[in-house]
């Protein structure tokens, strides 16, 4: 039986530890995006849903908590018509920020206000070729609900691309008081930054000389992300929950969804999925 936890057990949480400005850090994250950075997303998004650029272009892409927008912006360069929506209010502003820069006057293009726990909201959105939602869902208050509300929104031969924290037992409950710390006030926040962003930074120094390559440059590389505004994601992302990549197998072929691709990892991060729902 796939777990499901109390939707009220997760409210009470947020409101115990907060909640993390997600949109306020995207919104620093836009003043270093970059040419390269998008050209480094579309690649990473080919490489997720495992479609050709040419492949994308006339269907239709819903971007579940756009965050920054990129990767509505990818989407929408390669062809797709996009639907991006978050439940932060800052999140939206960036993602409209950045189709009035790069799409003015865009019409295939929509943006929205709205979260993946309301069924109305999703109900009105229709359905979808691709659905994606990198690194969202955990965050909702109630991933369970959240991923059951989804299996809505994708096609029938359409694909849905979910990344969703992996489950870690111990160490994932003692991420989840940190995180809490973090996002209690300004001096949680400063004793946490204080300890782990040094922690973060020295650790991947430390990879990088043994390597002989430098991490903070290949990390650009994976997604065209930002390695400090990953950071600050990951230390003050609240609400945060886990799941196993079995759970989450088990959790959509019982709902119709076959396993196209699967990327786990072995420790703290997320495992990547792609399925596709069947006919």
């Amino acid at each position: 039986m796939t777990p499901h936890t109390n939707e009220s057990s997760f409210q009470a949480e947020v409101i115990k530890g907060g909640r993390f400005e997600f949109g306020k850090n995207w919104r620093s994250f836009l003043d270093s995006l970059t040419d390269e950075r998008i050209a480094i997303a579309e690649c990473s998004l080919q490489d997720a849903l495992g479609l050709s650029r040419s492949d994308l272009i006339g269907k239709t892409f819903l971007d579940i908590g756009a965050g920054s927008g990129l990767f509505s912006l990818a989407a929408r360069r390669m062809g797709a018509r996009v639907c991006s929506f978050d439940y932060d209010p800052a999140s939206v502003a960036c993602t409209l920020d950045l189709r009035s820069k790069y799409f003015p006057d865009e019409s295939e293009w929509t943006i929205r206000e709205g979260s993946a726990l309301d069924e109305v909201f999703l109900e009105s959105l229709g359905t979808f070729d691709v659905v994606y939602a990198y690194g969202v869902l955990h965050h909702t208050g109630d991933m369970w609900s959240a991923l059951s509300n989804v299996t809505q929104l994708v096609e029938s031969g359409g694909l849905l691309y979910l990344a969703i924290y992996n489950d870690q037992g111990l160490r994932s409950k003692l991420w989840r008081r940190i995180k809490q710390m973090y996002c209690s006030g300004p001096i949680g926040r400063t004793v946490v930054t204080s300890v782990f962003i040094p922690y973060l930074f020295l650790r991947v120094c430390a990879s990088s000389v043994l390597r002989r390559q430098n991490r903070f440059g290949e990390y650009k590389k994976q997604r065209g992300m930002s390695i400090i505004h990953d950071w600050r994601d990951w230390l003050g992302g609240l609400p945060y929950e886990v799941a196993s990549s079995g759970d989450i197998i088990d959790f959509f072929t019982g709902r119709g969804f076959q396993v196209m691709s699967l990327k786990t990892v072995k420790g703290l991060g997320n495992n990547q999925f792609t399925f596709v729902k069947e006919c």
